[in-house]
């Protein structure tokens, strides 16, 4: 079983083109074994390209804990992986857990995925939760470096309100032309250095009361990314798309 490493922004998956079932056994015991970063190949989420009837692909994508959810950084990796092997050239339109998703690469092969539109921005006490594809939790801190991440993540995911569906956990602080943001992902139940819908989110949350189109530099452990939306209404963001590189790093085979 021929498999590919893809990484974005430092968040790296383990990508397979299954279109003609090579990877009988795409299960969660499979997906865990092959992320561990121990005794595996090693990898925040493994993506499984697929065809289908109504667009180039569809993407399953596992986290590494071998839950499914949909995954911003790996699609923008799923969909130049696509045109390495010739699905597409440089636009796409496929199919994820959450829906149908439109893709761009640019002539700097910068990926632009377009994002689901967002209706409910939830804030309390100075915290925000907006669902991105994902959920996320946004939490704004004086000094982003000092943040214990993984304890503090674990207590909001795992906390009474989460703790039966999960959360993404994001800390975020506030640079001269960017946001800061280092983030928990569930399924990965560490920080990673990286997060798509993490980072969509809380450009999101970065919104003013003006309604217009907001573009948003944001700064994650793994590099930089860059979010467009426009506000159509209090709580209405359309048109949001998540910009940045993706990279093929490596490519094996596993013998099962």
């Amino acid at each position: 079983m021929k498999f590919h490493k893809y990484q974005g922004t430092g968040n790296d998956f383990i990508v397979f083109d299954n279109r003609e079932g090579e990877v009988i056994n795409a299960n969660a015991a499979f997906v865990r074994k092959w992320c561990d970063r121990k005794f595996g190949i090693g990898a925040d989420g493994m993506i499984f390209i697929v065809d289908h009837p109504e667009c180039d692909f569809e993407m399953i994508y596992f986290n590494a804990d071998g839950s499914q959810s949909f995954c911003g950084n790996g699609s923008r990796c799923a969909v130049l992986f696509a045109k390495s092997i010739g699905i597409i050239t440089s636009k796409a339109t496929f199919v994820a857990i959450d829906g149908m998703h439109s893709a761009e690469i640019d002539q700097n092969d910068l990926v632009h995925l377009r994002m689901k539109d967002v209706n409910l921005v939830e804030e309390e006490e100075g915290c925000f939760f907006i669902d991105t594809g994902s959920p996320h939790y946004i939490e704004y801190v004086n000094d982003i470096k000092s943040v214990d991440v993984v304890k503090k993540g674990e207590e909001i995911r795992y906390s009474s309100r989460f703790k039966e569906v999960g959360t993404n956990v994001n800390f975020v602080g506030v640079g001269e032309d960017r946001l800061l943001v280092r983030t928990y992902e569930r399924g990965v139940e560490d920080e990673t250095l990286s997060c798509g819908t993490g980072v969509t989110a809380v450009a999101i949350s970065a919104a003013r009361e003006d309604l217009g189109i907001y573009e948003v530099l944001i700064q994650t452990m793994g590099g930089t990314l860059e979010v467009s939306y426009e506000k159509t209404g209090p709580m209405n963001y359309t048109n949001i798309s998540l910009i940045g590189p993706a990279l093929k790093v490596f490519e094996g085979v596993i013998n099962e």
